[in-house]
């Protein structure tokens, strides 16, 4: 008698062939389904986003970027909100202060910024002088941030006395982030980059100008360089979300010039700056390598040239 294996079942060869061709059938229509599918879309950040995510307790994040490919890595890690800095006129312009920048160039970072992010929030920072002289100001510059900037919000430094000029601007539809604390627009009223709220009364005017701005109706707070227990007392106070920048963890969120992270910005480095990369000197590397290759003549090599 034969063995069980040299017995020849066709019926059970047969349903074995069957369930195969079901599967690979199955998996190609999975296959041809992923490529002609539509990409998830992407639910972009809105400004009253912001306080939807303090009220869950979810940290927000944001950092700067002056140009297309900055930000759109920024964007594709999954940042909250990109803030076209008028830093640039700093870590990208070389200039020792921010106040010589125009509202024309930062519309031209804030284009440029815009063109790449498909879900952050994207907040153009307003120059000195395109709003502090009148509301009639501040509307007509705001609105081209806006208009040809393509930005979802503006940010204004200053206290209590921006409230009038925050609360017209938001009557007429820009959503405004505010900035008080060190506010570099002023640094020549301030003497130096300083911590701010170290006294009394620098205390009561940052709290005072905290609730302040809320009533005027802004959507989130920029915190800069005060003490963090300050910090958070007004984070604890206020309904919209603080984002600090030197101003310690209690913050609803958090903001860093996006060259001082990756080391490229060497001039200075702020005590609250942790760096997490040196781009800097990885650069400078790698551009001295290229150079001693053309010079010994090593670059470009046969399979880098045209026959």
């Amino acid at each position: 008698m034969p063995s069980c294996w040299e017995i020849n079942i066709p019926h059970l060869t047969n349903v074995q062939d069957i369930v195969k061709r079901r599967a690979r059938f199955r998996a190609s229509k999975r296959k041809r389904m992923s490529v002609h599918s539509k990409p998830a879309s992407v639910k972009p950040v809105a400004a009253p986003d912001l306080a939807r995510l303090k009220k869950k307790g979810r940290v927000i994040t944001m950092l700067t970027a002056y140009d297309f490919f900055t930000a759109r890595l920024l964007d594709e890690i999954g940042i909250d909100g990109i803030l076209v800095g008028d830093s640039a006129n700093m870590v990208f312009y070389g200039e020792k202060s921010t106040l010589s920048i125009t509202l024309d160039q930062m519309i031209y970072h804030t284009q440029a910024v815009s063109r790449a992010v498909k879900r952050a929030l994207v907040i153009g920072d307003m120059p000195f002088m395109s709003y502090q002289a009148s509301a009639e100001d501040a509307i007509r510059n705001a609105g081209r941030m806006i208009k040809e900037g393509r930005a979802g919000a503006v940010k204004l430094e200053g206290g209590e006395h921006i409230a009038p000029t925050i609360a017209r601007l938001v009557e007429i539809g820009i959503p405004v982030m505010a900035h008080i604390g060190l506010v570099p627009q002023s640094i020549h009223q301030l003497g130096a980059f300083k911590v701010q709220g170290r006294d009394d009364p620098s205390v009561e005017y940052l709290k005072r100008s905290a609730r302040t701005l809320e009533d005027a109706g802004c959507f989130a707070m920029v915190l800069e360089m005060i003490p963090a227990d300050l910090a958070g007392e007004i984070s604890r106070e206020l309904t919209i979300p603080t984002i600090g920048i030197g101003a310690g963890p209690q913050c609803d969120g958090q903001i860093l010039v996006t060259n001082d992270l990756l080391g490229l910005f060497e001039d200075f480095q702020p005590k609250f700056v942790r760096r997490y990369a040196h781009l800097a000197q990885e650069a400078r590397t790698a551009c001295r390598s290229w150079l001693e290759d053309v010079k010994n003549r090593d670059y470009p090599a046969e399979n880098e040239s045209f026959h």
